[in-house]
């Protein structure tokens, strides 16, 4: 399998160190707008060629965007009509009905596949399982520093209460969790967010509550930052590189 790679940031680097380790993946090709950046990563992966987007889709098998919503914008039709999957990151820019709809629609058409890892949360596979049926609530409890929410506050306080759609307007660093979650449960709409202040917190905590016919679930995770960019979660690389794996992988796992 051959590889194409848009952001040479953290998280495409690591998919990048990573998909070279893996026996099935021959070859990969790298693009990030910052030339510094996909100059560094080419030197250290053996098996990686810096070429634009559009000039190596006819070689390769599946594109790993971790760059930007306007990256996924930019490229993901072309490579969806390339009869090329997607992996993406970036998965805010799903929010908008119209855009999200036209890939699917060229999905369906092209028999190619937009895979989106969980990226920095634990139980989407559950809330997958449960929307087979019906789901009555699925909420999720954001947790951060004052700090990063741009807040100064001495208790833990709630900063935000309502719907996936609305939380991600005021506070869009949330965004890819609260989309992932939307686009596998009860919607962008229906999908209620709490985003918490708290002075205490070291780490960011997501944690997913819902009911339903199947039961209740709980699910919550304390991110570690990536060792190579802080203002990511660490667990957003490992999940990539998963979804990587799995595709190339005979056995499948999970919902």
């Amino acid at each position: 399998m051959k590889l194409g790679i848009i952001g040479c940031g953290a998280i495409g680097s690591d998919v990048a160190k990573a998909a070279e380790t893996i026996d099935e993946i021959e070859k990969i090709y790298l693009f990030d707008i910052d030339k510094k950046a996909e100059q560094n990563l080419c030197k250290i992966i053996k098996i990686a060629e810096i070429k634009p987007v559009l000039d190596y889709l006819d070689k390769i098998d599946v594109v790993f965007e971790a760059a930007s919503q306007q990256a996924v914008r930019e490229y993901a039709s072309s490579i969806l009509n390339a009869h090329k999957d997607i992996i993406i990151m970036s998965v805010g820019c799903l929010f908008e009905d119209k855009f999200r709809i036209e890939l699917e629609k060229i999905a369906k058409k092209k028999h190619c596949k937009i895979y989106l890892p969980s990226g920095a949360v634990c139980g989407i596979d559950g809330i997958l399982s449960a929307s087979v049926d019906i789901i009555d609530e699925v909420t999720l409890v954001t947790t951060k520093s004052p700090k990063s929410l741009g807040k100064s506050v001495n208790k833990r306080t709630v900063v935000f209460e309502g719907s996936a759609r609305d939380a991600v307007k005021m506070y869009p660093r949330n965004i890819n969790v609260a989309a992932n979650l939307s686009i596998a449960g009860v919607g962008l709409d229906k999908t209620k967010v709490e985003i918490v202040a708290d002075p205490v917190a070291t780490r960011i905590s997501h944690k997913i509550l819902a009911h339903g016919k199947f039961g209740r679930l709980r699910a919550e995770v304390e991110n570690m930052p990536n060792p190579n960019n802080p203002e990511s979660s660490y667990m957003a690389s490992l999940s990539a590189i998963a979804t990587l794996k799995r595709i190339v992988n005979p056995i499948q796992l999970g919902a």
